[in-house]
């Protein structure tokens, strides 16, 4: 089936993509056809089920080695009717990429050329995104000056889709630096979380009035959250967060109709930054939350006919994540957090702990899933959990997973702290 789809995608005219000024706005046409963006970020997600929620664009973050995977990702996409906004790995000064090397510099323009060519003429291509975060802790204005290079030579490679590059916030400076060096940029790419809603003021002070799409947007970020007081970060739950992502949608996203053209909402899948649930819209076991069915929403004006259950913050002995909770090493308590599902799908209650993570990686980079403790546990009907608290003393998160049954989840998680019983 992938022959077939393959052969029939390179039998098919690249598309043809534009971005047009009328009214003092901005409208990006695929094909001539007006084309909003309804996106997620997504290297391996679910393509099916998010054509299937409404979504109908993918972004990636780079093209990487694997010719023949991004190819099928690519006919993947176009089987489903998505588009693909290709990411190209940029070096960053933060990984030790120096822009002062006119040598290094050079020989990435080369990859990056070969690898437009590989990907230029699939259906499925929207545009092309330039790295990703390029201005995060990067001291070198070059960056941009070889950003302005790789963007001329995309331009002149295909001449069909624009080319973007992603920026983690921004402001005047910014800006002005993107204008004055790297000025054949088509649009660019925003990526704000938590401070998403103060983006029409951003816009504003920075002077940027042409056409931009939010290539990251989310839940409130684990760098702009509360904190325990030993530094914990504190994660909102699954409901809390899908109706975050409403609101956020509606007052900013949807609500620019003369620069926004749409936005890539992440993650469509899993991954772990500081927790394993932050940022991903499904559980690692597959399940889809509350997030994707806020998406659906946003995007179709439709609920799924089964929806994921709702939860509310977990607690341990009736207190939260901002009470900064503190056990005695070996003692027995009980942790609560009420969920529901709105079918009354029966639900299956998972509790776990795990160390806190001690990652202090950014933009993304991989982290890795803390170990699991031992935590000496038994759940009762209603999902209560009674559980004797490790011997050793730490920093530990208890995470609480709840299943209808049906393919759908939500999460909660309480970080703690573990101290030495007193003497």
């Amino acid at each position: 089936m992938v022959h077939g789809a393959r052969a029939d995608a390179d039998a098919q005219a690249p598309s043809q993509v534009r971005i047009v000024e009328d009214d003092g706005g901005y409208r990006l046409l695929v094909d001539g056809e007006p084309y909003l963006v309804r996106g997620a970020g997504s290297a391996s997600g679910d393509l099916e089920q998010l054509a299937a929620r409404g979504g109908n664009s993918v972004r990636t973050w780079s093209t990487g080695t694997d010719v023949a995977g991004v190819r099928a990702m690519l006919d993947r996409a176009h089987r489903n009717g998505l588009t693909v906004a290709m990411g190209l790995a940029v070096g960053k000064e933060r990984h030790g990429f120096d822009y002062d090397d006119a040598e290094a510099v050079a020989e990435q323009l080369k990859e990056l050329r070969e690898q437009v060519r590989l990907y230029r003429d699939h259906p499925a291509v929207l545009m092309w995104l330039v790295g990703n975060e390029l201005n995060l802790e990067h001291r070198n204005p070059k960056v941009w000056d070889a950003v302005e290079q790789i963007t001329r030579m995309i331009h002149a490679e295909d001449p069909n889709h624009p080319v973007m590059t992603p920026l983690a916030g921004f402001d005047r400076a910014l800006i002005d630096t993107l204008k004055a060096r790297a000025p054949s940029l088509d649009l660019i790419g925003i990526q704000l979380y938590g401070d998403l809603e103060a983006l029409p003021r951003k816009l504003r002070e920075a002077d940027w009035t042409g056409p931009y799409i939010v290539t990251e947007w989310g839940p409130t970020g684990h760098w702009e959250s509360p904190l325990t007081a030993w530094g914990a970060p504190v994660e909102d739950d699954a409901s809390r967060k899908a109706a975050l992502f409403q609101q956020r949608y509606r007052d900013v996203i949807a609500a620019d109709t003369r620069q926004g053209l749409g936005s890539y909402v992440f993650l469509w899948g899993h991954k772990q930054e500081r927790t394993p649930t932050w940022y991903g819209l499904f559980l690692r076991t597959g399940e889809s939350t509350p997030a994707v069915d806020a998406m659906q929403q946003l995007w179709t004006g439709q609920w799924p006919d089964n929806r994921a259950p709702s939860i509310a913050s977990a607690t341990i002995d009736g207190r939260g994540a901002t009470d900064s909770v503190v056990l005695a090493a070996g003692s027995g308590h009980e942790a609560t957090a009420d969920a529901r599902d709105p079918e009354g799908d029966p639900l299956q209650w998972r509790w776990y702990a795990l160390e806190e993570s001690t990652a202090t990686s950014i933009g993304g980079d991989p982290e890795a899933v803390p170990a699991e403790v031992e935590l000496h546990a038994s759940v009762d009907g209603d999902g209560r959990l009674r559980f004797t608290a490790p011997a050793q003393p730490g920093h530990y998160r208890l995470f609480v997973e709840v299943r209808d049954g049906r393919g759908h989840a939500a999460y909660a998680n309480v970080p703690f702290r573990v101290d030495a019983p007193a003497r």
